[in-house]
């Protein structure tokens, strides 16, 4: 099978978020199966390149229409494990400080950028000479493909027999730009209708994808339920998904267990697994403690948080907490977001230097450091489309504390199932029931033996992505099946 895969961004070579680690993730295990032949597009914003991998230039360029010009693309490539990964280049479009936005907010050519985008990939494939069985899109920054197959390119012979499928990783970005992105997309006024492209008088760029595409995913089977259930998690696509709902399948994300392995990892102290866990868990919340400037007392429960500062997060509530239980706990915060959140978490981390730490920076090794020492990992988002966090910290042997939605749902097996537990789940997605479960944790917490099962019962869960790859697969033959 060839697959080509298109997404806004990918880890190593750029990442905002758990995006990039997903379609990684994906690349690298689609290509372990011996028929397959992965192909990957990305921007090629400033800095590819400049780092561990170095870039060649494909030779030649082609030209694609923009609304009433035409612009010039080039390719550079680089072999990354067992994929080929090409990346778009065009200094008009990315030659950027960020891949998105400023401090003020989004970039304000956007729906140019990522038009440019999604018409380069089906022109760059037809380049290089590489036909796809399937175009796997990420989010609504390539939503326009699925749309391009079924219209521009339809009498394309190069695509007929080619299938889309677009991934949803979180409904909430959807890419909502002025009418006039459609003409700029090359797209007619037949296309513009509610049932197409048009959008409350816009066009949605999101929505187009779900309109064409022949397969759609979510990054969660509880997540796939939920998009289709009202406002609040559909974010006004709820139905159309409900519409397309046999189309539509929820497939948990899982993590890379190469990068992220206790045993194995280089960032921490001492490298342990689920039988013998005890002294590597102690070293790592010891140096924790001391990096962080957090008070050294081994017995006092930690609880690390790693996460954007928003309110679909609930680290307003995580603030919350680490006010009201700073006298029972010291809590260890990683995330930049909302300013807001930022500077009331420095206030507070000035305010109580022995108890709370909160560094404004991402910062990998603090990441995985804070996944392997600490006790507890909070995490109370009030929507999770999937989460990869909660997974990494289970792995760690660090007891998440969650709320039931999306993929915290499908992984966290809460404390009323005792023998089965792996953290503890709050009974409602607000402040009242995350304190009732961070109550029963810190509970737990003293009690070692019940603890320790909990421990061991998260360590030993299969987070790899070996499943999930075998769902996209079969969702890749749907695919194709409905294409031809």
């Amino acid at each position: 099978m060839n697959i080509v895969i298109a997404a806004s961004e990918i880890f190593p070579f750029c990442k905002t978020g758990g995006l990039a680690d997903a379609v990684s993730a994906m690349a690298q295990i689609f290509a372990r199966a011996k028929d397959n032949k992965v192909a990957v597009f990305v921007p090629r914003y400033r800095n590819i390149g400049a780092g561990a991998f170095s870039l060649k230039a494909v030779p030649g360029s082609f030209r694609i229409p923009m609304g009433d010009r035409i612009e010039t693309v080039t390719l550079s490539t680089v072999n990354w494990g067992g994929v080929k990964a090409y990346f778009v280049e065009s200094p008009r479009y990315y030659d950027r400080d960020e891949l998105y936005r400023t401090r003020t907010g989004d970039f304000a050519d956007n729906d140019e950028r990522f038009i440019f985008f999604s018409r380069a990939v089906l022109e760059a494939v037809k380049f290089i000479n590489f036909k796809p069985d399937v175009i796997h899109c990420h989010d609504w920054q390539t939503g326009l493909i699925p749309a391009y197959l079924k219209t521009l390119y339809q009498i394309d012979a190069y695509f007929a027999s080619t299938a889309s499928v677009l991934t949803i990783h979180n409904i909430a970005y959807q890419g909502f730009f002025p009418k006039e992105s459609v003409f700029k997309a090359g797209f007619s006024w037949r296309e513009f209708t509610p049932d197409k492209l048009e959008y409350y008088g816009g066009a949605n760029f999101l929505k187009s994808g779900v309109v064409y595409a022949d397969q759609l995913t979510t990054v969660s089977p509880t997540y796939a339920r939920e998009v289709k259930s009202d406002y609040f998690f559909g974010r006004g696509l709820e139905g159309l998904l409900n519409v397309r709902a046999d189309a539509l399948t929820g497939i948990l994300n899982g993590i890379d267990t190469e990068v992220w392995d206790p045993e194995m990892d280089s960032y921490i102290p001492y490298g342990y697994e689920a039988s013998s866990y005890a002294k590597g868990k102690a070293l790592a919340k010891q140096e924790l403690q001391k990096t962080c400037g957090l008070a050294q007392l081994p017995s006092v429960p930690l609880v690390g948080v790693v996460s954007r500062l928003e309110h679909n997060k609930g680290t307003d509530m995580v603030l919350n907490a680490a006010q009201q239980l700073s006298g029972k706990a010291q809590f260890c915060v990683l995330g930049v977001g909302e300013p807001h959140l930022q500077e009331a978490f420095q206030t507070l981390a000035e305010s109580m230097p022995t108890r709370v730490a909160y560094c404004d920076k991402f910062n990998e090794a603090l990441a995985h450091n804070i996944y392997a020492g600490a006790d507890l990992f909070l995490m109370p988002s009030r929507t999770e489309p999937c989460g990869l966090s909660q997974m990494i910290a289970m792995r760690y042997g660090t007891v998440p504390v969650v709320t039931r939605t999306g993929g915290l749902a499908d992984t966290v097996t809460g404390y009323d199932q005792q023998d089965k537990a792996t953290g503890f789940v709050a009974p409602n997605a607000n402040f009242d029931g995350v304190m009732a479960a961070m109550h029963s944790a810190l509970a737990v917490y003293q009690d070692k033996k019940r603890f320790s099962r909990m421990i061991q019962n998260g360590m030993r869960g299969d987070y790899s992505w070996d499943k999930p790859a075998k769902m996209y697969i079969d969702v890749f033959r749907k695919a194709m099946g409905a294409a031809r």
